[in-house]
Protein backbone atom coordinates (compact mmCIF):
# COMPACT_ATOMS: atom_id res chain seq x y z
CA UNK A 1 0.00 0.00 0.00
CA UNK A 2 3.08 2.46 0.57
CA UNK A 3 4.42 1.44 -2.56
CA UNK A 4 1.38 2.52 -4.35
CA UNK A 5 1.24 5.95 -2.25
CA UNK A 6 5.52 6.37 -3.32
CA UNK A 7 4.56 5.26 -6.95
CA UNK A 8 1.46 8.13 -6.86
CA UNK A 9 3.57 10.89 -5.43
CA UNK A 10 6.91 9.89 -8.01
CA UNK A 11 5.33 9.62 -10.75
CA UNK A 12 6.94 12.69 -12.91
CA UNK A 13 4.21 15.10 -14.33
CA UNK A 14 6.00 17.27 -16.52
CA UNK A 15 9.61 16.31 -16.01
CA UNK A 16 10.72 19.56 -14.15
CA UNK A 17 11.90 17.79 -11.53
CA UNK A 18 14.03 15.54 -12.95
CA UNK A 19 15.53 17.98 -15.60
CA UNK A 20 16.18 20.63 -12.38
CA UNK A 21 18.00 17.53 -10.74
CA UNK A 22 19.93 16.46 -13.42
CA UNK A 23 21.09 20.05 -14.02
CA UNK A 24 21.91 20.56 -10.28
CA UNK A 25 22.93 16.80 -9.69
CA UNK A 26 20.63 16.07 -7.25
CA UNK A 27 18.04 13.18 -7.12
CA UNK A 28 14.37 13.71 -8.22
CA UNK A 29 12.54 12.77 -5.53
CA UNK A 30 14.68 14.84 -3.31
CA UNK A 31 13.66 18.15 -5.49
CA UNK A 32 9.76 16.64 -5.54
CA UNK A 33 9.80 16.46 -1.68
CA UNK A 34 11.31 19.91 -1.18
CA UNK A 35 8.79 21.44 -3.56
CA UNK A 36 5.80 19.51 -1.30
CA UNK A 37 7.18 21.27 2.04
CA UNK A 38 8.25 24.40 0.20
CA UNK A 39 4.55 24.53 -1.21
CA UNK A 40 2.77 23.65 2.07
CA UNK A 41 5.05 26.67 3.78
CA UNK A 42 4.28 29.14 1.26
CA UNK A 43 0.32 28.00 0.61
CA UNK A 44 1.27 26.99 -2.87
CA UNK A 45 3.18 29.56 -4.67
CA UNK A 46 5.84 27.43 -5.95
CA UNK A 47 3.30 25.30 -8.07
CA UNK A 48 3.19 28.43 -10.44
CA UNK A 49 6.80 28.53 -11.17
CA UNK A 50 6.16 24.59 -11.39
CA UNK A 51 3.86 25.67 -14.51
CA UNK A 52 5.56 28.10 -16.22
CA UNK A 53 9.08 26.23 -15.92
CA UNK A 54 6.79 23.35 -17.72
CA UNK A 55 5.83 25.40 -19.86
CA UNK A 56 9.25 26.62 -20.75
CA UNK A 57 10.34 23.27 -20.77
CA UNK A 58 7.59 21.94 -23.23
CA UNK A 59 8.47 24.92 -25.88
CA UNK A 60 11.88 25.27 -25.57
CA UNK A 61 12.74 25.17 -28.58
CA UNK A 62 10.32 27.81 -29.87
CA UNK A 63 12.58 29.88 -27.02
CA UNK A 64 15.88 28.95 -28.33
CA UNK A 65 17.91 31.80 -30.24
CA UNK A 66 17.75 30.41 -33.72
CA UNK A 67 21.38 30.39 -35.10
CA UNK A 68 21.64 33.04 -38.11
CA UNK A 69 24.34 31.24 -40.86
CA UNK A 70 25.29 34.24 -42.30
CA UNK A 71 25.42 33.27 -46.32
CA UNK A 72 29.01 33.07 -47.99
CA UNK A 73 30.23 35.42 -50.87
CA UNK A 74 30.76 32.66 -53.11
CA UNK A 75 27.06 30.68 -52.85
CA UNK A 76 25.90 34.00 -54.81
Amino acid sequence: MIGRYRKLIETPLFGVCAWLGEKMGIRATKIRLYFIYVSFFTFGSPIIVYFVMAFLLENKEYFRPKKYKRPSVWDL
